[in-house]
């Protein structure tokens, strides 16, 4: 038996040294972020993320002035902020932020009238917490949520005088077009 200090052992040297933890970086967490072109990317997509088969568009305005078409369908989602090294959609407006919000496309599961089950992909938008907020039908959105986006609905970002309306191929534009029957 030891009657002896302790932190002696019975041979009355010091015990072997145990291994310390380490406190040091592991590179785990940053694994799990998401980077593109040297920027963290504040998005990620969710698992039920699908390219639409309907072909989506942004109609967007700046007061009475067309802008030009933005064809949305090409992937299953489109980053909005100003910072153009990520965004997908960029918008110049200072009170927008750098990533101020995702239009996502999920597979979602539907009732038809018959009763049965099926399953559609639908456009989303998400505040990704911006300073300035998403408003859709000049409601504000809260951050962090997705919101349905529905045909002819309006989308603005922060304080930005841009208006966005969204719409697929088979909708009818003609109240888009001016008294001369031209696109503008």
């Amino acid at each position: 038996m030891n009657f002896g200090r302790p932190d002696q052992n019975s041979q009355g040297s010091a015990p072997a040294d145990k291994e310390a933890p380490d406190f040091k970086l592991s590179g785990k967490l940053k694994e799990d972020t998401n980077t593109f072109r040297g920027v963290v990317v504040h998005y990620n997509e969710p698992p039920e993320a699908r390219k639409p088969k309907k072909k989506w568009r942004l109609y967007p305005f700046k007061g009475e002035q067309n802008l030009p078409v933005l064809h949305i369908h090409r992937q299953s989602a489109y980053l909005i902020g100003r910072d153009r090294r990520v965004a997908d959609i960029p918008v110049d407006h200072p009170s927008c932020s750098k990533q101020h919000a995702a239009l996502q496309y999920r597979l979602t599961e539907f009732r038809r009238e018959n009763g049965s089950r099926g399953m559609k992909v639908k456009p989303y938008v998400i505040d990704l917490n911006s300073a300035n907020g998403t408003y859709v039908n000049n409601e504000k959105i809260e951050g962090q949520r997705y919101v349905e986006l529905f045909e002819k609905d309006v989308v603005k970002f922060g304080y930005s005088s841009r208006e966005y309306v969204i719409l697929h191929d088979k909708v009818d534009t003609s109240e888009l077009l001016d008294e001369d029957g031209e696109s503008e």
